[in-house]
């Protein structure tokens, strides 16, 4: 290369002729003379190869990524492996080696390139960088070519291939059409030529915004069945990297003013792979030594997929997936610690699809510091004795025995003691003969009942569940789960996210008919249960804990701060409709009894003013309030009691389709159920209740959001 590059100078310095500079050049022009021919080094920029599907594909680094790997670069210590950590720390380049590598899960290592110097590809049009000696001798000609203003100059690249530097604006490459053979044939010029660029700025690559350094919270992700996550069928890492992405864009546009006073930083998402695990135990193989060979695609998909819900229901490949998720976990979050010394932040686990249920069935088996324990524990007596009493006075409502509300509650009676009592406690207290009878009666029965109970039923340990038969209901949420030693982690979620979650179809399978409203979970108080209105994967968890009301999920707020067109226009039609067919019949009406103008029987004519007044409201009720009464019956739905697995917070939210989605709900229901990973909505949501536990708002408040 260097005797290429002499032989270009040995050339440029024999004596050509050059026209005579015009008399009357003005000093101006002599200054831009002087400009064209002076020459700026290029400044290079880092990216790396990306190989999928056996294509490559060159990324550039982040602005502040390419200037810490040229900085070390510069440094002159390349002799040393010297390490510098990428892509908010969650790839390490190693520069001496040129590789970029993960840093929490396993991927192919990445080569890393210093580029100036770029030409177009054949297939994509996208520039491709040469190799960094290559670029060496490019920049070196094309230094010579400035310097003294000759141009027209030809080199070839190691793999035989001719680029001509005709001008700073045009340089190109050629394919060789005819290699060296015995003829002694050399490359020509021949072919299509290729554009050549000269630094990162020329070829018009995106170069991705940097991550804020501070990371504030950090986020465990768990995928569902199978290996891939989403309807392109990538893997639980890109689709995270797509979650992350669209976190980072959505703190720019809704945290703008916390950004700007150094509030928060960003948070981190990271996958926890289970699959693979499960499918290098070995049952691979033995599930393709009894598969049909049949319809083999469709076969090995369900294998690969819809079997891992089978897997989890049985004990021993249960107990595989547990140990997995959890050590997986744990084995993050210790690796995050030492990579971030600095980080006070809380961490929130995500589960999609069965990954949800996974979390779910880990946290109910989670056991809670004992220090908390004691301290729930005086909270809960208080709470507990204050239940017992009001449980008491629910009792003798029923037996029509109110008056005696008093009495009880002065003797502190809760339910456990009442059924503790004899006929002698309840003369003592100064109970008459038949309310004694009555009372004594119902716990003689009820006392029959617990006997007759099956073993492990709540009515036989639980003392606060009452006697309308509605609590006999509740089961510990931990029934039915598969029998397995469920490991504990090394930390408190804040929060638990549920997207697209089966959790209350698997509980009720299980036997799980209601959820206690005080139940929540050991360790973690915050859970969201987060579904489009097409997945049918999806299930609802409220209804389990409030039965007996029926009640929407909360609509998520689009990102931009209202409803989706759709809905609206959906909404205005709904409305017009009503309101059209009830002035139709109330003309209609008006018209026939003008017509007939027959007197009515009196019991008739009462119930022709009952049906008049009855439309009237019901005329009147669209018009006197058309915007009023969907916002009372929102924060009607949002003040309904869920108990306290969210803290008393909602947990169902739902969110809106899209209009496309609208025109047929069967065509996008698998769509529904991938949908979650782009979904701003989502993010949004999830990034507004995790810096809500900071104390940190969105600078404005979506309509129709808690």
């Amino acid at each position: 290369s260097r005797g290429l590059c002499r032989s270009i100078m040995s050339a440029q310095e024999q004596p050509q002729a050059q026209p005579p500079a015009p008399a009357a050049a003005t000093a101006s022009e002599a200054a831009e003379l002087d400009a064209a021919n002076r020459y700026e080094a290029v400044v290079p920029h880092w990216f790396y190869c990306k190989v999928t599907d056996s294509r490559e594909r060159w990324i550039p680094f982040s602005t502040q990524d390419s200037e810490r790997l040229e900085e070390a670069h510069g440094s002159g210590r390349d002799k040393e492996d010297l390490v510098v950590p990428t892509s908010g720390g969650r790839y390490d380049v190693h520069l001496k080696k040129r590789q970029r590598v993960a840093v929490y899960w396993e991927e192919e290592v990445s080569e890393v390139r210093r580029c100036t110097w770029f030409y177009k590809g054949d297939k994509d049009n996208k520039y491709i960088p040469y190799s960094e000696t290559f670029s060496e001798e490019l920049e070196e000609a094309y230094m010579i070519a400035v310097t003294l203003d000759e141009w027209k100059k030809r080199l070839e690249s190691p793999s035989r291939e001719i680029i001509i530097l005709h001008n700073p604006k045009l340089m190109v490459h050629y394919h060789p059409v005819a290699t060296s053979d015995d003829w002694g044939s050399t490359p020509t010029e021949q072919g299509r030529p290729r554009t050549v660029k000269r630094g990162v700025e020329n070829i018009a690559a995106e170069i991705p915004n940097g991550e804020p350094l501070q990371i504030d919270h950090l986020v465990f992700v768990v995928h569902g069945i199978g290996p891939a996550c989403d309807i392109r069928f990538r893997s639980i890492i890109q689709c995270v990297n797509d979650f992350r992405n669209v976190s980072l864009s959505m703190l720019q546009a809704h945290f703008k003013k916390a950004q700007e006073q150094q509030q928060i930083g960003r948070v981190e998402f990271l996958p926890v792979n289970w699959h693979s695990s499960l499918h290098s135990t070995g049952v691979d193989v033995d599930l393709e030594r009894i598969t049909l060979p049949s319809i083999n695609r469709l076969r090995h998909f369900i294998n690969d997929t819809i079997l891992d819900v089978f897997f989890y229901n049985s004990s021993t490949y249960c107990q595989t997936i547990v140990d997995t998720v959890a050590s997986e976990m744990n084995r993050l979050y210790q690796l995050f610690l030492q990579r971030n010394p600095l980080f006070k932040g809380g961490v929130s686990i995500a589960g999609h699809s069965l990954g949800s249920l996974i979390l779910f069935d880990l946290l109910t088996n989670q056991k809670a510091a004992p220090e908390e324990d004691e301290h729930s524990e005086e909270g809960s007596r208080t709470t507990s004795s204050n239940r017992g009493i009001e449980e008491v006075k629910e009792i003798l409502k029923k037996l029509e025995l109110s008056e005696y509300c008093d009495v009880f509650e002065k003797e502190k009676m809760d339910r456990q003691a009442l059924f503790l009592c004899t006929e002698k406690n309840l003369k003592e207290m100064g109970i008459p003969l038949g309310p004694r009878m009555k009372i004594l009666h119902y716990i003689s029965s009820k006392t029959e009942m617990q006997h007759g109970a099956e073993p492990g039923s709540p009515s036989q340990h639980d003392p606060d569940s009452t006697d309308d038969g509605k609590n006999c209901q509740y089961r510990d949420v931990g029934l039915g789960q598969v029998s397995a030693n469920y490991p504990q982690l090394n930390y408190k979620p804040t929060i638990f996210f549920a997207f697209g979650s089966p959790i209350g179809m698997f509980l009720t399978v299980r036997g799980v008919k209601r959820i206690n409203p005080n139940y929540s979970l050991p360790t973690c108080k915050g859970f969201f249960n987060i579904f489009h209105p097409f997945d049918p994967v999806a299930y609802r968890i409220e209804p389990m804990i409030v039965p007996d009301v029926e009640f929407e999920p909360m609509l998520l707020p689009h990102h931009k701060g209202r409803k989706r067109m759709h809905l609206e226009l959906k909404e205005g039609l709904t409305r017009m409709s009503v309101d059209l067919k009830n002035n139709l019949l109330g003309s209609l009406r008006v018209a026939w009894q003008s017509f007939t103008r027959a007197p009515l029987p009196a019991v008739e004519a009462a119930n022709t003013d009952a049906e008049a007044e009855a439309e009237a409201s019901t005329e009147k009720q669209p018009d006197t309030k058309p915007d009023e009464t969907p916002a009372a019956v929102k924060e009607e739905a949002s003040l309904i009691n869920v108990g306290r697995l969210n803290g008393g917070n909602r947990i169902d939210y739902v969110l809106q389709e899209k209009p496309i989605e609208s025109f047929n709900e069967y065509l996008f229901a698998l769509q529904g159920h991938l949908c979650y990973w782009e979904s701003e909505d989502t993010v949004l949501l999830v990034l507004k209740e995790i810096y809500q536990t900071q104390g940190i708002t969105l600078d404005q408040p979506l309509p129709g959001s808690q």
